[in-house]
């Protein structure tokens, strides 16, 4: 009986190999439920349209025995049907074995350890604390200043962004203060915030996770959360914000993490995401504890703009500020302005129009503030576009809010 070539999964990273003199498709897992990366070789590249659930192995062999220059295509075809299964890349029984296990693992562990040390940032407090002082240097804010927005992409592609929005936090002790950091959900589910408990470990130490206020949260608006979301442990747009926080206010700062993921029935639908009772429930529950708290919170928004180029399925390469990219920068400006005007009606039809063909990855942490603290009034501090790759590019921007 033949074997059944199961499905290759739709949410895996799939990118040309970077190295030229091994040409072909890297495949990864950005939930990290694997830890493997693939190389597909050029000739094998097409064989990966039969794993649609309909195909066998004998179909792949076949397809496989038809390319001219492959040799052995038998073996050749379990090698690749055996390899993606191994590395959890195929929809079947190993794979929701393998996420189960990792989602629970996340869910028992007491601390949200850091994922980007060594990548992001340098892994030894020594040297983050040295490039943190040679970079941001100190808090030069005044105690007007109630949030910020900051990017939450690769400090390395943005440090004058990131050190106009830090440097514009008040000076001080933080000790009475809760840092809520509301942050892009890149892989979290829409129309949903993400929450955790756990405290956040980084080389500076570790960040306490105000438990209060989750559970507030959680008691208020339960439909619209997911508790111990595993997105927690693979995303990078609250942990960069908190190695900057840490580094300012001491290494056991206190945040609220809230994962915001994407207000996708509005986007495509129509009308605003507070029509949803559940997110309406949220946004009431946030507003009413910014009412309480007052000026013993302080908010963080950890967000890009837009993402525009070939790495984003656009056909055609872009180049920062030039040609294309000066359209965007126009609109991006137009959706600021609006953010700090205190105007979410406004920036979110502009959200809407062509479905945010800009892909503002930080819409619903922005739209998220605008309805806790509808009062908030915002300065831009810098903008920027990020050359992230030959034929991409990344926006974000300061911003001060008061």
């Amino acid at each position: 009986m033949a074997i059944s070539l199961p499905s290759l999964r739709l949410d895996l990273d799939i990118l040309p190999s970077p190295d030229t003199s091994r040409p072909g498709l890297l495949l990864r897992d950005p939930y990290q439920y694997s830890s493997a990366t693939l190389l597909i070789p050029p000739l094998l590249i097409g064989g990966l349209r039969l794993f649609d659930g309909e195909r066998s192995l004998h179909d792949l062999q076949a397809d496989f025995a038809s390319v001219a220059g492959v040799k052995q295509a038998d073996t050749i075809a379990e090698s690749l049907y055996h390899a993606l299964d191994q590395a959890g890349f195929l929809d079947n029984v190993h794979y929701y074995e393998m996420k189960a296990r990792r989602e629970d693992e996340f869910a028992k562990a007491t601390t949200r350890e850091a994922a980007f040390a060594g990548s992001a940032y340098p892994k030894e407090s020594s040297a983050l604390e040295k490039l943190l002082s040679l970079r941001v240097g100190t808090a030069q804010g005044t105690p007007a200043t109630l949030g910020i927005a900051a990017p939450h992409a690769s400090p390395d592609g943005g440090w004058a962004t990131y050190r106009a929005a830090y440097r514009s936090l008040p000076s001080g002790n933080s000790e009475d203060r809760t840092f809520v950091i509301l942050g892009t959900s890149h892989y979290g589910a829409p129309e949903c915030f993400g929450l955790t408990r756990k405290a956040f470990v980084t080389p500076l130490g570790e960040a306490r996770t105000d438990v209060r206020l989750v559970n507030e949260l959680e008691r208020q608006a339960p439909k619209a959360i997911r508790m111990e979301d595993y997105c927690h442990s693979i995303e990078h747009s609250i942990e960069l914000q908190i190695i900057f926080l840490q580094y300012l206010y001491g290494p056991d700062v206190r945040v609220l993490p809230i994962l915001c993921g994407p207000f996708m029935e509005s986007m495509f639908n129509g009308g605003l995401p507070e029509n949803s009772a559940d997110l309406q429930r949220f946004f009431d529950a946030l507003g009413n504890i910014a009412t309480r708290e007052g000026r013993n919170l302080f908010w963080i928004l950890g967000v890009d703009m837009a993402h525009l180029g070939t790495r984003y399925g656009d056909p055609q390469p872009v180049i920062a500020e030039r040609d294309q990219m000066l359209q965007v920068r126009q609109r991006d400006h137009r959706r600021i302005e609006q953010v700090a005007a205190g105007d979410r009606r406004s920036y979110w039809n502009l959200i809407q129009e062509n479905y945010d063909d800009l892909r503002w990855c930080g819409s619903a942490p922005f739209y998220t503030f605008l309805k806790a603290l509808p009062q908030a009034r915002g300065t831009l501090l810098d903008y920027h576009q990020w050359q992230i790759d030959p034929g991409s590019v990344v926006s974000f921007a300061a911003l001060r809010f008061a």
